[in-house]
């Protein structure tokens, strides 16, 4: 084929969306049999629960050509709970076709799906089905379209040549000049305009009775610009990831459209993994072209081309692979978060894995897990996807789950601009960041800048941070909820030459994100609707009332025969039942249409808060202080002190200072509205104790700003750094015997001869205060096979993983086991007595320590660390006073002893 496009076709549920895909389908030849959506053999319906509810639940797509024009024609869901399904196609589409049911006209999901349509700029063809059904009013829904989509909606079914050409040239100054001129339109320009979303056709028919289908494809094709193929060999590679499912054998399907250049099977891809530092390369083993439930296998996709690869694992909707770029934030979210019951004979943490691989394919369902109360939460749009996913849930992993009461998804922001810091600084570990967060226009989400200078800090570490802002949903400090309109901005960070990791970036970021929203007056934001009320002329007022009542807001009532229409806004949570109380109310004959408009400050923001209860200062999975260090031990510092600690400047701070002190002549006199009446004496006193105030601050920061390494060579950690080495060291492991080691050191196998659980404890505090000074992953494993029924435990020991081996597993076999699958890619050393078991760990290419050497090499480290005290100079009795200057050390000397030195030397 010479040429490409790819269409999607979106509408209101039940408009006959599904069905005019089965015309199109079946009068372009790539069908033999029409289907039917009622009769549940429709091509494009190949879920079993699409076809028994017949609605579109997930997106397919179908082969199609027209002439010399391949079609790749992706069928969208309709109903509204599925929206995020649609909204992620749209990423991949050339054009769109928005499918509107003639007998009921434009409903509100229309105008979003219409809005979302601008927002992604994409041309559309607009085909208003079921005309053939009593009632239908073909004049009427124009005047309706204009007015409620766009004036430049134009009746592309017209019999008046004339009337048509004069509607088309309005539509621009430049076509219509030319139009004019000579008299017609050129079907170039026709096309152009359509483009460039200054024309927007309208067909008319009905896809069931395939009455005016034929012409509406002959539209798409003589007024669309096509995708030419060319060679794009030379182009570089480029494609969009928007769609993650897997197939009937498992197999995990990656759903890409080819931007630039091609891919071929066996092509190495790459991306960046959102939950680490380094980037992820994996080889394509199969391309598949999908049309309905069938496939075919290709060996080079290429540009414009739609298809399914396999072999990718860590692929996410919406990222861009090559030269693409990732998509921004969807703006259809779930507004509803639910528990999920799950029954009691199955064990949460495999259901947790299992129904992370669903929020693979969804990612807004937003798997949510609290461990203290051990449930798993998930956000939803609505009941009718609440009954796809408890069914997807039996199907993919048969077991029977069912959901609790919906709870509304809050969002938090702040009011002013304020400064985060983060500090994180445990022994041989260093980073510090400062952020500036700033409130950002509603519904803008987050974006994230650096204005920091390279001199400062390198600008492989401000990448860094960059990515440790984006790859994690920060938490606001109110309730809990996730972070939104924001800009957030590094403008400071610091860097160790050799003591800093890139995991040390993660935390001092995570927690400079806190402590801002900390110091900030945030806000509890909630969704709101965008409603379409239209009731009895006589019952406005009821309505009125109602929505004031909803603490929701209305425009002018509009007057319309016999109806009246209140549009406006109104919180989800008040509104969320009151589609049932209309019907009652009007006996049937008003309409309510709603459309999630966006979050809006919460109207209760008080109750709120008080109803959840969240306490960020207990919020262990997002500390608001940071860790600082001090002779040789990391101690937290609370967040409204971490600027007493901090080792760089505020930024803020700074330039206020600057700005003030162009006005006034000392630190003290912004603070004394008397300082001029003063005379000269009590001036030159009060500069005096300022500027010993200010030396004392100064040496306070310097005695923080110094460290000592263990080769005794001072380390000055406030200096300018302007190279790192990038080369990644190797990962080192220690997987340590619990048991053997117990009953091999003397002191802990007495101790267990009394208390077992005393001994095990011990080594535990042993090897946490060794793995902190060797810095190694520490992997403590102790025999649990005995235990009758016991499917095994790994837990977090401080800073070492403690594993419990699973029934009828010891742990030689354990350790054996991962040696082996670890030991070639990474440094790893097992500590065991075991004759055995130390000939198979040799076998796989890793070190052995027994465990006389384990206990000689902790005694050596702990000497080391008590050495390095030792010779520590600031561990003396007053080293706090060892960085003032002479004058202010002896005063303060003068305070600790309750002498006064100068008045003894007087008497001498």
């Amino acid at each position: 084929m010479d040429k490409k496009l790819v269409i999607g076709i979106l509408a209101h549920v039940d408009a006959g969306k599904t069905t005019l895909s089965e015309s199109m389908l079946y009068q372009s030849g790539s069908i033999r049999k029409l289907g039917r959506v009622d009769k549940g053999d429709a091509f494009l319906d190949t879920y079993q629960l699409e076809r028994e509810r017949g609605i579109t639940i997930f997106s397919k797509q179908a082969q199609l050509s027209i002439g010399d024009l391949n079609i790749t024609l992706l069928d969208t869901p309709g109903h509204v709970d599925f929206s995020a399904e649609m909204e992620r196609t749209l990423q991949v589409l050339d054009y769109a076709i928005l499918v509107i049911n003639g007998a009921d006209g434009i409903q509100g999901h229309t105008e979003t799906l219409w809005r979302l349509l601008e927002r992604y700029q994409i041309p559309v063809f607009l085909f208003i089905n079921k005309m053939d059904q009593a009632g239908t009013d073909k004049d009427k829904l124009i005047k309706e379209l204009k007015k409620r989509l766009n004036e430049n909606c134009v009746d592309f079914s017209s019999s008046d040549i004339d009337g048509f050409n004069e509607s088309i040239a309005i539509c621009n100054e430049y076509v219509l000049e030319d139009f004019l001129e000579k008299g017609t339109i050129e079907t170039e320009q026709i096309s152009q305009m359509i483009k460039r979303r200054e024309l927007f056709p309208c067909y008319f028919g009905s896809a069931l009775k395939i009455i005016g289908v034929d012409e509406f494809m002959q539209g798409i094709v003589e007024y669309s610009e096509s995708v030419k193929l060319s060679d794009t060999s030379t182009q570089q590679f480029g494609a969009k990831v928007y769609k993650i499912s897997r197939d009937e054998q498992g197999n995990r399907l990656t759903y890409i459209k080819v931007t630039s250049g091609n891919i071929k099977v066996k092509d190495l891809l790459t991306g960046q993994n959102k939950q680490k530092d380094d980037r992820w390369e994996e080889k394509i083993n199969q391309i598949r072209i999908y049309s309905g439930a069938k496939y075919e296998t290709v060996n080079q996709a290429d540009k414009g081309t739609i298809c399914a690869i396999t072999g990718l694992t860590q692929t996410y909707p919406g990222e861009g692979l090559g030269i693409e770029k990732d998509s921004d934030i969807p703006i259809l979210e779930p507004v509803l978060t639910y528990q999920i019951l799950l029954p009691e004979d199955c064990e949460v943490h495999s259901m947790l894995e299992k129904l992370r691989q669903l929020e693979e394919e969804e990612p807004l369902l937003h798997i949510i897990w609290n461990e203290k109360l051990g449930e798993i939460y998930a956000q939803l749009m609505g009941e009718v996807q609440i009954e796809v996913l408890k069914n997807l849930i039996w199907e993919r992993f048969h077991v029977r789950v069912e959901f609790g009461v919906g709870n509304i998804v809050y969002k938090e922001t702040i009011r002013q601009s304020v400064e985060g810091v983060g500090h994180f600084e445990p022994l041989r570990h260093y980073a510090e960041v400062h952020l500036l967060l700033e409130p950002a226009e509603s519904g803008s989400g987050l974006h994230f800048f650096t204005n920091c200078s390279q001199d400062e800090l390198d600008l492989n570490w401000q990448r860094l941070i960059l990515t440790h802002l984006e790859e994690k949903e920060h938490c606001g400090v109110l309730t809990g909820s996730a972070i939104t309109d924001m800009h957030i901005t590094l403008i400071a960070g610091r860097a160790h030459q050799k003591h800093t990791e890139g995991g040390d970036f993660r935390q001092a970021t995570y927690r400079a994100v806190r402590q801002g929203l900390k110091k900030a007056e945030s806000i509890l934001l909630e969704p709101y609707y965008s409603y379409r009320l239209e009731v009895p002329a006589d019952m406005v007022g009821r309505a009125m009332t109602d929505i004031q009542r909803m603490n929701g807001s209305f425009d002018t009532p509009l007057q319309d025969g016999e109806s009246a229409i209140l549009t406006g806004s109104a919180p989800v949570v008040t509104m969320r039942d009151y589609q049932t109380e209309v019907i009652s109310y009007t006996k049937g004959r008003g309409r309510l249409s709603c459309t999630l408009e966006g979050y809006k400050p919460c109207h209760n923001q008080e109750e709120v808060v008080k109803e959840v209860e969240y306490d960020s200062e207990r919020d262990l999975d997002n500390p608001t202080g940071s860790v600082f260090c001090a002779h040789g031990a990391g101690f937290v510092v609370k967040w409204d002190e971490v600027e007493n600690y901090m080792h760089l400047q505020s930024t803020l701070e700074s330039k206020e200072s600057l700005d003030e002190e162009l006005i006034f002549p000392t630190a003290a006199a912004r603070r004394a509205s008397t300082y001029l009446e003063m005379t000269e004496e009590d001036r030159k006193e009060l500069d005096a104790m300022v500027e010993a105030s200010r030396r004392k601050r100064e040496a306070a920061r310097k005695s923080y700003a110094y460290r000592k390494d263990f080769s005794n060579e001072k380390i000055a950690v406030n200096s300018s750094t302007k190279s790192y080495s990038n080369k990644k060291k190797q990962k080192e492991y220690l997987l340590v015997d619990g048991y053997n080691i117990i009953f091999a050191w003397e002191e802990l196998n007495e101790l267990a001869q009394v208390n077992m659980d005393a001994a095990r404890g011990c080594l535990q505090d042993v090897l946490c205060n060794y793995q902190g000074i060797k810095k190694c992953e520490l992997i403590l494993v102790f025999d649990a096979y005995k235990v009758e029924g016991f499917s095994g435990e790994i837990q977090k020991y401080h800073n070492i993983h403690v594993v419990y081996t699973k029934e009828a597993e010891t742990a030689d076999q354990y350790i054996e086991k991962v040696a082996h699958e670890i030991g070639r890619k990474y440094l790893v050393t097992v500590a065991t007595s075991d004759g055995t078991e130390q000939v198979i760990i040799r076998g796989q290419g890793c070190h052995l320590l027994s465990a006389k050497e384990l206990k000689e090499e902790v005694e050596f480290a702990n000497k080391e660390l008590r050495q390095y005290y030792s010779e520590d100079t600031s561990l003396e009795r007053n080293y706090l006073f060892q960085y003032l200057d002479k004058d202010t050390a002896r005063q303060m000397e003068e305070v600790r002893l309750g002498i006064n030195i100068s008045e003894q030397k007087k008497k001498k």
